[in-house]
């Protein structure tokens, strides 16, 4: 089998990264558009061995780009096309059908209740997001919530499928070693309280929320926000105006797994820490929250179906926290006072193994795969009244 997979762009993000570590799992020969950015992540993927092209798209209305895709897909003779986040939803499936393949799979990564990746949700997002989803086969949902989500906006049922994200499990293992050297690197003292924030720095996430809880917890506690993005001056400007300017690191864009680079990874940047909190208000999945799992940190977040669709037995030390600054403060002084823990993996952490998602898209692909039936007919050749 030959597949396609089409991505709006390849910076550093969950998408992004979510989609290099799955095709280092799938038993299919895959290739790689990015219809812009070709950032981090395509570094990534062509260190793996896959072909990535970047097809230079100028911006959200450029239609040149429509036929260019569809010869790329008509010259690779493709088998199947996957698309990945909205725009190349939109585009990589009507390229698709023009090139002629039918079998078309798009994964919903990030849909929430009020917004898509960034943009509010209305009623033309949603019109042109149905006339897209209807070229395709089918839709995979990255959690049962997103899938509720898709059916609620008129995506039938039977068009969807749930394929949770997926971790490398054996990266994220707490190292006390890896801990030890991490830190030193970083400047903070071995004996320091940790609060570990992971993701783009966009409003959504929320971050700013920890900088005024930072503000409240003693002075050997240190923020340590993982990702990069546009909110980056303004997180600096808010935590100068509390006061904690000194206590918050920015590590900037980081690999999502060892690459072989001299700089930190992430897997490494969650053995520094003690906690993980994730105030965003609203996520697809909470990939950030599983891999902090992984490394055996407590959480506190506000909102991740990955850990609400299962049992709370199997994330005992996951706790949903509302409210604001003065909330995270008090859970956060919590964890503190209670003192590390084992730093023992969950199930949750195990139940969203990498292994285990690739097979479940390989069952999505031999179905998008299969002829679709004929409508039923009629005896006499009429359809069905």
């Amino acid at each position: 089998m030959r597949a396609l997979h089409i991505i709006t762009g390849l910076g550093v993000g969950g998408a992004e990264q979510q989609l290099r570590l799955m095709l280092r799992h799938l038993p299919v020969e895959c290739d790689v558009v990015t219809l812009t950015n070709p950032g981090p992540v395509a570094a990534g993927l062509r260190a793996d061995g896959v072909r990535v092209t970047d097809l230079a798209m100028g911006g959200n209305r450029d239609l040149a780009a429509l036929p260019r895709l569809a010869r790329l897909i008509r010259r690779g003779r493709y088998d199947l096309v996957h698309t990945h986040l909205y725009r190349a939803c939109l585009y990589g499936r009507l390229a698709a059908r023009l090139a002629g393949v039918r079998a078309v799979v798009a994964t919903e990564h990030s849909l929430g209740d009020s917004q898509m990746e960034g943009r509010p949700l209305n009623s033309g997002v949603r019109a042109l997001y149905l006339a897209g989803e209807r070229m395709g086969r089918s839709t995979v949902a990255v959690s049962p919530t997103v899938a509720a989500r898709l059916n609620r906006w008129g995506v039938p049922e039977p068009r969807i499928a749930v394929v949770p994200n997926g971790i490398d499990l054996e990266p994220f293992r707490f190292d006390p070693e890896r801990r030890k050297r991490v830190r030193a690197q970083l400047g903070i003292t071995q004996n320091a309280f940790v609060i570990g924030g992971i993701g783009r720095l966009a409003p959504g996430k929320r971050f700013d929320i920890l900088i005024e809880a930072l503000a409240q917890l003693p002075p050997d506690c240190r923020l340590l926000l993982v990702g990069g993005g546009a909110e980056e001056s303004a997180l600096r400007r808010t935590a100068d105006g509390a006061g904690v300017a000194g206590r918050v690191l920015f590590t900037g864009e980081v690999p999502g797994l060892p690459d072989g680079s001299a700089g930190l990874d992430l897997p490494a940047l969650t053995s520094a820490m003690d906690v993980l909190a994730a105030p965003s208000p609203e996520e697809a999945f909470g990939l950030a929250v599983v891999e902090a799992l992984a490394a055996g940190l407590p959480v506190r977040y506000a909102s991740c179906p990955a850990v609400e669709d299962l049992p709370p037995e199997a994330a005992p030390d996951a706790v949903r926290v509302r409210g604001g600054a003065d909330a995270y403060a008090a859970a956060l002084a919590g964890v503190s006072a209670a003192g590390p823990g084992p730093r023992a993996v969950p199930e949750a952490a195990r139940h969203y193994c990498i292994t285990r998602s690739a097979a479940r898209l390989m069952d999505v692909y031999a179905a998008a795969l299969t002829p679709a039936l004929p409508s039923p007919r009629h005896p006499h050749g009429g359809s069905p009244s």
